[in-house]
């Protein structure tokens, strides 16, 4: 059956800004959730001090949770060769963060989109950046997962494969049997699609997913494609909501990820108002895997 993680959505300023959050603060709000793990972000404060990383390997732990992924945001992109060869440095450095961490799955991304930035050679600059990672990642046991992401928080210009024809055309270019997708239905909203069209495109091809949930605060998603196609910054019609309680079809994407023999990890992104809300997320998760991976 999969198994859920939850990652820290509502503390990223506090654990990655201005440092008002510990590492082990959240480490211990999180393990009342009873969760099977954690999801790292490789921008926490304190995980600049590479001695940091078994001592935050062992709390977990202790906690009975491991950490099974990492998020990290290279930015594969930019037409300079010398800042591209910079930004696979650091994804080499955070595989190797995820294998000290005891992890298995290590996000990628494809870059920003950046205005002169044609699909075509957005497509052929992010591929060569991850293929040239992934010999690394299969020689410690690592895969990696690109995500249909939206935004980093810390970026300026949105995802360069936000778009559903995009991210599927990056994703069939590179065929390697330490490389998949981390499945985020919220983000299809962010981009103005439907994330079932997506789910049934690359399905084949998720080996860890990202749950939350979207509900609009005004306006149709027709408005959104029209409002946000593009546009720096985030969606403002959009809001993060209680997972079950939004816009994810959650029993449409459970059943097409069962029929392609999914059984890896869930990692919840949530929390936003509060851990009460992270709590209901973490339940009604358990009770729909229960419900579509019955032993």
């Amino acid at each position: 059956m999969p198994k859920i993680a939850a990652f820290p959505k509502a503390f990223m300023q506090q654990l990655c800004k201005d440092g008002s959050m510990k590492i082990a603060d959240w480490v211990k709000l999180a393990a009342p959730l009873r969760i099977d793990g954690l999801e790292w972000y490789a921008g926490f404060l304190e995980m600049a001090d590479e001695k940091n990383w078994p001592k935050f390997r062992r709390m977990v732990e202790n906690e009975g949770m491991v950490i099974p992924m990492m998020c990290c945001s290279p930015d594969f992109t930019h037409r300079d060769k010398a800042f591209r060869k910079n930004e696979i440095e650091k994804q080499k450095r955070w595989i190797e963060m995820t294998d000290e961490l005891g992890g298995k799955y290590c996000r990628v991304l494809s870059g920003q989109y950046r205005p002169e930035l044609s699909v075509s050679e957005g497509i052929q600059l992010a591929k060569e950046c991850i293929e040239n990672c992934l010999p690394y990642a299969q020689s410690l046991g690592i895969t990696l997962v690109i995500e249909n992401h939206y935004k980093d928080d810390f970026w300026e210009y949105p995802e360069f494969a936000q778009k559903r024809s995009i991210f599927t055309k990056l994703v069939n270019s590179i065929h390697h049997p330490h490389f998949g997708v981390n499945f985020d239905p919220s983000n299809a909203f962010l981009a103005g699609e439907d994330p079932l069209d997506l789910l049934y495109d690359i399905s084949e091809r998720v080996l860890t997913m990202h749950a939350s949930d979207r509900f609009l605060k005004y306006g149709t998603i027709e408005d959104l494609r029209k409002e946000e196609g593009g546009a720096v910054g985030y969606a403002k019609r959009l809001s993060h909501g209680e997972i079950g309680k939004g816009m994810n079809d959650y029993d449409a994407i459970f059943s097409e990820l069962r029929r392609v023999g999914f059984d890896s990890w869930i990692s919840i992104e949530d929390g936003v108002d509060g851990m009460d809300q992270l709590k209901r997320s973490v339940a009604f998760l358990k009770k729909k895997i229960a419900q579509y991976w019955k032993k």
